[in-house]
């Protein structure tokens, strides 16, 4: 069949039943689908109170501005919050659509949890769904069905996200319901979500695509939290008490560790004083999250291999990449694009569309606070393993000796630029900008202040970070397919080093 993009991604599911393992720590870019948001806001103004309450609300406004230099050029423009709670509140007014994108962000993910705990962020955020204080499951459901809305929850390695989308007038009855769910959840029928959530982690398993992914995690990271499963293991999950899970959602759904994020047509006072409705039937939580453990130094690389019977070898080759604070992260995602990113980048021609050797391959970088993963996938059959790590290899090595073509870099360039003005057209793309960014403590850029640094970005920087970050000695490798010998054999023309600390 035909593919309009060589990036296979995790879609959502309704009901809170996904787990955004790679989707939602894409990259530093708010474009469609592959990139993601930047940095943090800027511009603070003095306090001044709204037109809520005084205990209520601490209100801020924000500019993005576009550049250095260009004081009265236009600006887009936020409206920061703070509740009383702790919650900070960030809103964009869209007064063109009909139409209210709400998410509410947690700094919870899968780094912040223990061995003992692995797979708490996202076992809890199924349970949302499984009823509140105030609604049933079933409830939940009728409510959003009958406002012909969409709700849905996503769990990542730094963060879980509720979110939902529908006409403004029912802004209200959506906020009432989401704050209920995330503040107050009943953690009710846990034994029947159990199984529901060892159904997918089987999924999962049973998806060798989709579970390369997380060997690859964990070859790259090692012990550390980011090189786990953000779904989970069955053998904790199985285990895990209705009593750690409540102790986890105390810890970590406090105040100061929420976002609320909105984009669409409501003004920023109407969604603080709607907000003040929905958390007054509510208890205010109490506690401190646990600190997020630092990757101090990554170790070295690693290897993963995974012996099933299928008919392809999946692989996953890369290394750590760079922060979502880092300059370079504009580099490094005009290094995605240009190597795996798109159907005209050199992996998907080279592999796929000049020889035929894979149905799937790419590129990928993601961000995290302290650090960052850039790889390389492809699926393919036993007698074609061989030449497509070396095609990946030598690409890989191309552009780090320097040989990008000025039209190449411009295509990339002219691709992320356009995902990224696509991506400001849906409401949901612009609340998650706002909420990720916040809850990530990055800050807020303009679009046309990221689209001024993608420009600024030269061809020697997309080559000295290929070369930094891809160097076949710093290569971690991790595959699934029948037959180790022969995998060990095809990696040892690619990084023999990887397979001594394996062995």
């Amino acid at each position: 069949m035909p593919v309009s993009s060589p990036r296979a991604r995790p879609t959502s599911r309704v009901g809170g039943s996904t787990v955004s393992i790679r989707v939602d720590d894409l990259g530093p870019l708010d474009a469609a689908p592959p990139l993601r948001p930047v940095r943090r806001i800027v511009d603070d103004v003095p306090d001044r109170l709204s037109g809520a309450s005084k205990s209520q609300v601490v209100r801020k406004r924000y500019a993005a501005a576009i550049g250095p230099g260009q004081d009265n050029a236009r600006v887009q423009k936020y409206v920061l919050s703070e509740l009383a709670t702790g919650e900070r509140v960030i809103s964009e007014k869209l007064p063109s659509v009909r139409s209210v994108a709400i998410g509410i962000w947690i700094g919870a993910g899968s780094r912040d949890e223990t061995d003992a705990k692995a797979g708490a962020s996202h076992f809890i955020e199924h349970m949302l769904f499984k009823g509140s204080r105030r609604y049933t499951a079933q409830e939940i459901a009728e409510i959003f069905d009958g406002l012909g809305g969409e709700l849905n929850a996503a769990t990542s390695r730094e963060h879980t996200m509720v979110y939902a989308r529908v006409a403004d007038a029912h802004a209200q009855t959506a906020l009432d319901v989401m704050t209920d769910m995330v503040f107050e959840p009943s953690f009710e029928d846990l034994d029947s979500e159990r199984e529901v959530v060892l159904e997918e982690i089987a999924m999962y398993d049973d998806t060798p695509q989709e579970l390369v992914h997380d060997l690859f995690s964990e070859a790259v990271f090692g012990s550390h939290a980011l090189g786990r499963p953000v779904i989970g293991t069955a053998g904790v999950i199985s285990s895990v008490t209705r009593r750690v899970l409540g102790s986890y959602h105390r810890q970590m759904y406090v105040g100061g560790n929420v976002v609320i994020a909105a984009a669409g047509n409501i003004e920023h006072n109407r969604l603080v004083r709607m907000l003040g409705r929905a958390r007054s039937h509510q208890h205010p939580p109490k506690g401190k999250p646990r600190v997020r453990r630092p990757l101090v130094k990554a170790p070295p690389p690693g290897f993963r291999f995974a012996r099933k019977e299928t008919e392809q070898y999946h692989v996953c080759i890369g290394a750590p990449g760079i922060s979502r604070s880092d300059r370079r992260r504009f580099a490094a995602s005009l290094l995605d694009a240009i190597l795996g990113g798109s159907a005209s980048s050199r992996l998907f021609q080279e592999i796929r569309e000049k020889r035929g050797m894979a149905y799937s391959v790419y590129s990928f970088a993601s961000q995290y606070t302290d650090t960052g993963l850039i790889g390389i996938y492809l699926g393919t059959r036993e007698e074609n393993l061989g030449p497509c790590l070396e095609i990946a290899a030598e690409q890989a090595a191309d552009i780090a000796a320097g040989n990008l073509k000025p039209a190449e870099l411009l295509r990339a360039k002219e691709n992320l630029k356009g995902r990224i003005m696509l991506s400001m057209e849906s409401t949901s793309n612009r609340m998650s900008r706002l909420g990720k960014s916040l809850i990530t403590d990055t800050e807020l850029l303009s679009v046309d202040r990221i689209i001024a640094e993608i420009e600024a970005v030269d061809a020697d920087e997309v080559a000295e970070l290929a070369g930094l970050l891809l160097a076949p000695e710093k290569l971690s490798i991790a595959g699934i397919g029948s037959n180790e010998r022969l995998f060990r054999s095809a990696v040892r023309r690619l990084n023999p080093s990887v397979l001594a600390s394996a062995a």
